[in-house]
């Protein structure tokens, strides 16, 4: 019988969780395809952006909202320490509220949205918005639905690029898992500056070893009830631990408690939310300075004896892959199949239907329920 993250097809089935655990393991099988789409449009993607990251004063907004958001985040530092070029991760849900302190009508802008269904109002509000308040702006649009609004209304706009995502990315699960990863790892490829695209090819690798080797141990993670969790990560990595969280909150219906820090943030505060009920999910850097810190914290914790559990999950960490040296954004999705997996479980675990938690329609796949106003009219 065929297993599928520790449990049988049909099984999956049954409890309403085929969809978010078919697309947590195709992951590396995505990856590839994405490879294979930025070859075929690397030249007409380079012919879009022409020389704007290497002008000073080029601003790029990378958008979304929720995880969309997060992909943003993760990947922006990386992004703007290469180039010249201004660039700033602003989600939608905040652009839109506050659009007077990052858009100036001068300056040369391009949008980067990042959508899984590009359906979400806040991500085509954006766009109108940056078309109304500056003259010339550009839009790449990286997102996974080309039957989406968002790609149906730059499909014939010169100053528009829709960068599609590879065919079963748009995730039909209520969690974005693949559309994530692959959205983030297309980023990374078409606005970096390493253009390598073999990198896609190890990842995939890596990520196949890693759903091998840590589906069994994050199963029976995912089987012990608990309270809290709380991810840690630093640098880039505090992004993942953000999307790691809202992975538990969404799959177990806000029924576990989670949050995110850096490991040095953490003891400023928000170290006091750990209980014996807790698990505590430190993202490992492949910065060496960086880990030190982590190690300290780590010990720390173990020392205090006050979670429940203490997990490593990156370079040299409980869970960890034999990674090449490369900065965190790029081992960011390695990471993550971790902490999707053990959402996944701990939704199953609290017999909720992880394709659909929120039965009653309390939040949605694509949200819902959100009026625009318009910019101008206070």
């Amino acid at each position: 019988m065929t297993t599928l993250l520790q449990r049988d097809i049909q099984t999956w089935r049954d409890i309403g969780g085929l969809h978010t655990a078919e697309e947590i393991a195709h992951q590396p099988a995505i990856w590839r395809a994405l490879a294979s789409i930025l070859r075929s449009e690397q030249a007409s993607l380079a012919a879009f952006l022409g020389d704007a990251l290497s002008n000073p004063a080029q601003r790029v907004i990378l958008t979304g909202a929720g995880s969309s958001a997060y992909v943003g985040e993760i990947v922006v530092d990386t992004l703007n320490a290469a180039w010249p070029a201004h660039i700033r991760a602003i989600a939608t849900t905040t652009l839109l509220t506050h659009h007077e302190l990052y858009l100036e009508a001068d300056a040369p802008t391009l949008l980067v949205s990042f959508a899984r269904s590009g359906d979400s109002p806040e991500s085509l509000a954006a766009v109108e918005l940056l078309r109304g308040v500056v003259p010339g702006a550009r839009f790449l649009n990286i997102t996974c639905n080309a039957d989406g609004k968002l790609a149906r209304q730059g499909a014939n706009d010169a100053n528009t690029y829709n960068l599609l995502m590879p065919a079963g990315s748009c995730d039909r699960g209520f969690a974005m898992t693949s559309s994530f990863s692959s959205m983030l790892l297309a980023a990374l490829s078409v606005l970096g500056k390493d253009t390598d695209l073999t990198r896609l090819e190890t990842l995939a690798q890596l990520g196949e070893q890693a759903l091998r080797d840590w589906s069994a141990p994050v199963a029976d993670l995912g089987s012990q009830p608990v309270q809290r969790v709380v991810y840690l990560g630093s640098g880039p990595l505090e992004a993942l631990a953000k999307e790691a969280a809202l992975k538990i909150l969404e799959l177990t219906g806000g029924r576990v408690m989670a949050m995110a820090n850096t490991a040095l943030g953490f003891r400023h505060g928000p170290k006091s939310a750990v209980t014996t009920e807790s698990l505590v999910i430190l993202l490992r850097s492949s910065k060496p300075l960086a880990r030190q810190y982590e190690d300290d914290l780590l010990k720390e914790l173990q020392r205090d004896s006050v979670a429940q559990t203490c997990l490593t999950v990156g370079i040299g960490g409980d869970l960890s892959a034999d990674a090449p040296a490369w900065p965190d954004a790029w081992l960011a999705p390695l990471w993550l199949l971790m902490a999707q997996q053990y959402a996944l479980h701990q939704s199953a675990l609290l017999q909720l239907r992880p394709d659909n938690p929120f039965a009653g329609g309390i939040v949605n796949r694509v949200v819902q329920g959100v009026t625009i106003y318009g910019h101008d009219q206070f």
